[in-house]
């Protein structure tokens, strides 16, 4: 017997947009509405887009020392987050693997924490099991949508003006049309914008404001996906799971500096070891030749016809107007200009290795 899968408080609002709905982790999402995944992706990065996002985790964690507890189970900064900011971040495992990425913010009296969709059922548990003396609760009474492209800050900002104040990665709360809402500028598309949690009662009025505004149209899962591929992000269980590193996954950058040298979290002496010697494989980017996408899974041989890794997203970019990929390739290749060949239905595809994003990321620093 399978589960029925839930709907978020925009279910209605999406089927009378035409939402072509289907079963997401669990969650009856649009993955595209009549505008096509094209024309939707196409409005995100000149416009602005209305996502709804309300199968993600939120989470709510309240105690004393929250900061330096999550420093125990994730290799971020976190004593250090200043009220009002955002930080990326992620779970280790003991073997050094990303058990899941996510979002966490300092909101004064507590941490909000946005998690996976796909991952809420361990990522909660795990952090109720390791975080001693801090209440877990996560809140199912709000849904979460994201404004993102560059008309972003007008679409919202013309109904919270505390909106146009925030920079990349910075949280606050505010009122939207007279409902309290938690806005954070940050997102999953390469676009500056925002994540909005919004009381369950208030989603759909609040969703219909952004969507009066001229610029701002809806988006599906698809976009969704083009989107983030086009700007080198991750997705979880596509290109970063239990087994990867986030040394691996090129997500050094995400570590901070006296966690690299002290370690004191899950999975240190692998992460350490890697930042000292290298990974064994590596995440890049890769621009295939023609017009045939190279879809997750897809063999890497380099030029003498050895396999040396595979693709884990693919997709055809619009904004590049073309193929684009991201993949693992083993230690010794995977530099800019390296040529490859992808094997597509038994055919050598040739292709190039480039550097990530494959667009410039238009965050509000």
């Amino acid at each position: 017997m399978t589960d029925t899968p839930k709907r978020t408080p925009l279910y209605d609002l999406h089927v009378e947009l035409g939402g072509k709905m289907v079963d997401f982790a669990g969650w009856e999402m649009p993955v595209q509405y009549p505008m096509g995944i094209m024309g939707e992706h196409k409005h995100c990065r000149e416009k602005a887009a209305l996502f709804d996002v309300s199968h993600m985790g939120q989470v709510i964690l309240k105690g004393d020392n929250i900061g330096e507890k999550l420093e125990a189970i994730c290799p971020q900064a976190y004593a250090t987050l200043k009220e009002g900011k955002a930080r990326y971040g992620f779970f280790t495992n003991e073997d050094g693997g990303i058990m899941d990425d996510l979002i966490v913010s300092n909101a004064g009296d507590h941490f909000f924490v946005v998690v996976n969709a796909s991952m809420r059922h361990q990522d909660i548990p795990h952090m109720a099991a390791n975080l001693d003396g801090v209440e877990v609760s996560e809140i199912f009474d709000r849904a979460l949508v994201a404004v993102q492209g560059p008309k972003a800050e007008d679409v919202v900002g013309e109904l919270c003006p505390a909106a146009r104040d925030l920079t990349f990665m910075e949280t606050t709360v505010a009122d939207i049309n007279g409902v309290s809402c938690r806005i954070s500028r940050l997102g999953y598309t390469g676009e500056d914008g925002y994540e909005i949690s919004i009381p369950e009662a208030d989603a759909e009025a609040v969703a219909r404001a952004f969507l009066a505004h001229d610029d701002c149209e809806p988006a599906g899962l698809g976009a969704r996906d083009s989107l983030r591929l086009e700007a080198g992000l991750c997705l979880y269980g596509n290109d970063i799971d239990q087994s990867t590193s986030p040394i691996e996954a090129s997500l050094a950058w995400a570590i901070q500096k006296r966690r690299k040298e002290e370690g004191g979290f899950p999975g240190a002496e692998r992460i350490q070891r890697e930042l000292a010697e290298g990974a064994a494989k590596k995440l890049v980017g890769i621009k295939p030749e023609g017009r045939a996408p190279a879809r997750q899974h897809v063999e890497i041989q380099c030029l003498e016809g050895n396999t040396i890794g595979e693709i884990t997203s693919g997709s055809f970019g619009p904004t590049v107007g073309g193929p684009v990929a991201m993949g693992y390739v083993t230690k010794g290749h995977g530099e800019v200009g390296e040529k490859v060949n992808l094997i597509i239905r038994g055919k050598a595809q040739p292709a190039e290795i480039v550097s990530l994003p494959f667009v410039q990321q238009n965050y509000k620093r």
